[in-house]
């Protein structure tokens, strides 16, 4: 690596960190002010207030603005070097346009990276824990008959092939319920019946606890039943299995989502377009960092008479369609019929062909 490389390798992550620490503290202060009242009712003290939400929210919200964040550094530094004609300099000087652009994709390769290892494992953490406490302190507690986010009503899934159970109430935060009931199927006769008043997660062996169960086995001629005060079963499923929320995607880590994806396919789920949307984002997502680096050092590397304000003016137009597309292609692939992979890379492919027709038409 060169001189000149590792200048705007110095630039562009530099750029980027100092931007993404001043969004940060801005968007820290403008919530502290619309939460402040919920803080002082929940009345914790600052250092809890900062591990419980700001550990959880300050990940979440710079993972959702990194590509911007990056977006805009790429076109604020650039553009200023542009109009210091230094970039004039560096090609004059013999530096192919395709050379000059090598620094701008090791730093997108390395932030593409450091996003996509961060959706992986760190952000879920960190919406599990902004999740845990919006519901505890912020929105405050539910009724359960609302069949809210932590008490769920009537489910009714499948386990296996020939197996479906069904839950009449299900508390999300204590991991118990009740009205649990267990059928199986042969040849589409009932060949099992299981039936508990109560159950609740048993966290030390794994596996559910079954209380004044009742079981009943049937064939053709006769009927067998089993009473037992207590049963431990262990199922297929977990209690985040039972949240059934359109947040829960966001909180699992990419080998629990992948698990899931498994289970609720096997059950035929209504929800799996939106789990797979969410796993295909995962890594879509880190790749947008790459393409948008290229738009924007092709955009900002020629100097105009607007100046940078102009090259920010662009890039704000062109993040907004990016953000545009990614939205009506999760819309098409949650209510309608467009595939989930597509959903998620679509905006990629759409912007990769811009990136690569104005890499063609700048001026070299």
């Amino acid at each position: 690596m060169k001189k000149i490389d590792r200048y705007i390798l110095s630039k562009y992550l530099t750029t980027f960190f100092f931007c993404l620490i001043l969004f940060t503290a801005i968007v820290v202060v403008v919530d502290i002010s619309e939460k402040t009242d919920n803080f002082v009712k929940s009345k914790l003290p600052v250092s809890k207030i900062i591990t419980d939400y700001y550990y959880g929210f300050i990940p979440r919200i710079d993972a959702m603005l990194f590509p911007l964040f990056v977006f805009i550094s790429v076109i604020f530094f650039t553009s200023k070097m542009a109009g210091r004609s230094e970039i004039i300099a560096i090609l004059s000087s013999g530096v192919s346009f395709r050379r000059f652009l090598l620094p701008y994709v090791v730093g997108g390769f390395f932030l593409s990276a450091l996003l996509w290892a961060g959706y992986q494992y760190i952000v879920p953490k960190a919406n599990l824990k902004w999740a845990n406490f919006e519901a505890k302190y912020i929105d405050g507690p539910v009724a359960p008959e609302s069949n809210s986010s932590n008490f769920k009503q009537k489910l009714y899934f499948k386990i296996d092939a020939n197996s479906y159970v069904g839950i009449r109430g299900y508390d999300t935060i204590l991991r118990s319920g009740n009205g649990f009931f267990e059928q199986r199927f042969e040849k589409n006769k009932l060949v099992y019946n299981l039936r508990a008043d109560q159950f609740n997660w048993d966290s030390t062996s794994g596996k559910w606890k079954l209380s004044n169960v009742v079981e009943r086995r049937l064939d053709s001629i006769s009927e067998r039943v089993t009473k037992n005060a207590e049963l431990v079963k262990g199922y297929n499923f977990k209690p985040r299995d039972l949240r059934k929320d359109e947040y829960l995607k966001d909180q699992l880590p990419t080998p629990e989502l992948d698990e899931f994806i498994e289970l609720e396919r096997l059950r035929g789920s209504e929800m799996l377009n939106m789990l797979l949307v969410e796993r295909y984002n995962r890594d879509a997502i880190p790749v947008s960092v790459l393409v948008l680096t290229i738009i924007g050092a092709v955009l900002a590397s020629r100097r105009i008479r607007g100046g940078s304000g102009l090259h920010l003016a662009l890039g704000v137009i062109i993040s907004v369609l990016y953000i545009l597309f990614s939205r009506f292609s999760l819309v098409f692939a949650t209510k309608g019929s467009f595939t989930p992979f597509l959903a998620a890379w679509t905006p990629n492919i759409i912007f990769g062909l811009l990136a690569f027709y104005l890499y063609k038409k700048a001026p070299k």
